[in-house]
């Protein structure tokens, strides 16, 4: 039997909420379903608040504002979760939640059940942002973020911007204007600061200052092809700094560059990012899987014409959620996660989940039989209608009519499956709130959460395998060392004169920095240039204008191959050490024969170089010396000395050819036993040589 109401003061509280006695509540949800479903608790919790939820149907439910409501709605997950313990007394109570914490499983059923709380598709990746590194959500958490979001969304509603008259009849999402967090506009390699308005349209721009237009730009956001990125900007065309967003409809005369700047943290972009991919993702669903407004058909399906309306209240309650989260800092890596429409797009299964909101945005009891597409008052009979296969139909009996299935998602055989399966065993109370079973919403974001699941274990896989092995730490060390390749190969073009005005620039100062004896200087220099461009790194950070994928080191992925082409590369690799380790060892047995005498007359030879260049060194001025090496450097490919500089390296190939390597030796391998016999054998080798001393002695 499930526990009394009496014992459980959440219910009771929503019993009395709902104009009943605990008693009475009870009662008549034994009624209403079969033993097996009101002998569970967790449903009798279930049904006490999901009643009382599904009597109204705002956007937001307007007793979120109560703070007597928002603990009522922590108590019930708790109760939820541990449905057979008693409430927290009175007394007790404050003290005894600060200790308690919401798990994911009862976030996930019950906060999606209150209006504007949090879209069953995102559920997952928001308690995640609100659990932070806990394994649950607290209470203060919960407060905090339910407050913040009330606030939030009565600031959208108050917002009047007198300076556009065209926002009347469009919703106001964000203004980003703010001196410590700017928002600049680059174009043709300018930046323009000024005052940025979202709304659930278009996107404005009104700079600021003494040069700019005091009008404001314009980009509207519902048409087909927009696609929003992330950029990186800088002046002159470089890009340096990677806290920008680009928005743009296939051509660069219509690509908007906006950067924003933020001074306390690295997510700005990224949310705002997030918030102008959300409307994008809002319209592109809306042409995908809603009728367009034209169609004569939404007058004969219940509540239809409210579809457009209830998809855009959606995606504006996201972005306020995501506003939240940004207040409180509790944001996801990809904060795009967070909001559902921009979400799906990515998601595994997607699709349907899209189907499901459309189903439950535009689907309606059917009121009578719909106009065709030519607009002849031609009208069906409502039994023929009923009897049509084609329709969707919701949980609740509302129809999505056919003729407004314009993705081709619809005939996937995903989509085919999901929709033939949609029986449900539990109480339903509305087409979102269904006691001892899933809404059409719930079922298939969960089988998008569980497809996900296994993308990411997949690939948590495939990387532990592909960052394994000798290709990928030689690629790895290759994207290290590319700062100083880069430079020899700099040097190298400089040394070659394939530039001849950088090549004589650069003589030109160094011979000026040598003979003005600024030598000394140079290292000093070098020290301050590192630290200033270190603490410039840091300052461009803190702004968040390099991004947060500044520095890490990215190489690519290697081929894929089989267990022979592996063992063949691994082969080839160790023959090429191998090589390698010979050619080395050779120059060293040779530079040790030399230092060792191994050939006397290389040896003198080389002493008398030494000597020579000691000599010099001691004698001629250091500047002298470090002008003529870099003389030499730079003129050995010019032709003039060209023939002899080959001459010259010919001559000593041929010398080091004829150095001879020291010899090497090999002794037998040893081990410990073969050491032991060798020890005994010298012990008995020297008993009988004493042996035969003392017999000798006695002769």
């Amino acid at each position: 039997m499930p526990t009394s109401l009496r014992r459980r003061g959440e219910a009771r509280e929503f019993s009395m909420m709902n104009g009943l006695t605990g008693k009475k509540m009870q009662k008549i949800f034994e009624a209403l379903v079969p033993e097996s479903v009101y002998n569970d608790a967790r449903n009798l919790v279930e049904y006490c608040c999901f009643r009382f939820l599904s009597r109204d149907g705002s956007d937001i439910h307007p007793s979120l504002q109560d703070p007597a409501f928002q603990r009522l709605i922590f108590i019930t997950m708790l109760a939820w979760e541990n449905p057979y313990t008693n409430d927290l007394s009175s007394n007790s109570e404050k003290a005894s939640l600060q200790n308690k914490l919401v798990t994911e499983e009862a976030f996930v059923r019950l906060a999606p059940a209150i209006s504007g709380v949090v879209d069953r598709p995102t559920v997952h990746n928001l308690f995640k942002a609100l659990a932070g590194d806990q394994e649950g959500i607290s209470v203060s958490s919960w407060l905090n973020y339910i407050n913040e979001f009330v606030k939030v969304r009565q600031k959208l509603i108050s917002y009047q911007i007198p300076e556009f008259p065209q926002l009347s009849e469009e919703r106001i999402l964000c203004i980003g204007s703010n001196s410590k967090r700017p928002v600049l506009k680059w174009e043709n390699n300018m930046a323009w600061p000024g005052k940025l308005t979202l709304t659930d349209k278009a996107i404005y721009f009104e700079a600021v200052g003494i040069l700019a237009e005091k009008r404001a730009m314009r980009l509207d956001l519902t048409h087909d092809g927009l696609q929003v990125e992330k950029a990186k900007v800088g002046p002159l065309g470089s890009a340096l700094f990677d806290s920008a967003v680009s928005v743009s409809s296939g051509s660069e005369l219509n690509r908007w560059v906006l950067e924003f700047i933020d001074l306390g943290g690295e997510m700005r972009r990224d949310v705002w990012h997030a918030f102008i991919n959300e409307v994008i993702a809002l319209h592109r669903f809306i042409r995908e899987y809603g009728p367009d407004d034209s169609d004569e058909s939404l007058f004969n399906v219940y509540g239809a014409r409210k579809g457009k309306d209830r998809a855009t209240t959606t995606a504006i309650n996201g972005i306020a959620r995501l506003q939240v989260l940004q207040y409180l800092r509790k944001l996801l890596d990809d904060p795009t996660k967070l909001v559902q429409f921009s979400y799906l797009q990515n998601a595994p299964h997607g699709d349907i989940v899209l189907q499901t909101l459309a189903v439950n945005y535009w689907g309606g009891p059917l009121v009578t039989g719909f106009v065709n597409t030519r607009n002849q008052p031609e009208t069906r009979p409502s039994d023929e209608i009923a009897d049509s296969r084609n329709h969707v139909f919701d949980i609740d009996g509302s129809v999505y009519l056919q003729k407004w299935m314009k993705s081709p998602s619809w005939g996937s055989s995903i989509s085919t499956s999901f929709w033939k399966n949609i029986s449900v065993k539990g109480l339903i109370l509305s087409k979102n709130l269904v006691v001892a079973d899933l809404s059409l919403i719930e079922r298939a974001a969960k089988t998008s959460k569980h497809k996900y699941h296994i993308v990411e274990k997949t690939q948590a896989t495939i990387d532990a395998a592909t960052l394994q092995g000798i290709p990928s730490n030689i690629d790895l060390f290759k994207e290290l060392v590319f700062p100083f390749t880069l430079i020899v190969k700099n040097f190298e073009k400089l040394r070659h004169w394939e530039e001849p005005h950088l090549t004589v620039a650069f003589l030109g100062l160094t011979f000026t920095i040598i003979y003005r004896n600024l030598l000394s200087y140079m290292f000093p220099v070098m020290l301050m240039i590192l630290a200033v461009g270190m603490l410039t790194i840091r300052a461009l950070k803190e702004q968040g204008r390099l991004g947060r994928s500044f520095g890490e080191v990215t190489i690519r992925d290697q081929p894929p191959s089989n267990t022979i082409q592996k063992i063949i590369a691994v082969k080839d690799a160790m023959r090429d050490v191998e090589n390698f380790m010979q050619q080395v060892n050779v120059s060293l047995l040779k530079i040790r024969s030399i230092l060792l005498s191994g050939h006397p007359q290389i040896t003198t030879e080389v002493a008398l170089v030494l000597i020579s260049s000691a000599t010099i060194l001691l004698i001629v001025p250091f500047k002298y010396i470090f002008s003529f090496l870099l003389f030499d450097m730079f003129t050995r490919e010019l032709e003039f000395r060209r023939e002899m500089v080959k001459k010259f390296r010919n001559f000593l190939r041929e010398r080091w050819h004829t150095v001879p390597a020291v010899p090497v030796s090999i002794l037998p391998f040893e081990n410990e036993e073969s050491r032991s016999e060798i020890y005994l054998k010298e012990m008995e080798d020297q008993s009988k040589s004493q042996g035969n001393q003392s017999s000798g002695k006695s002769r």
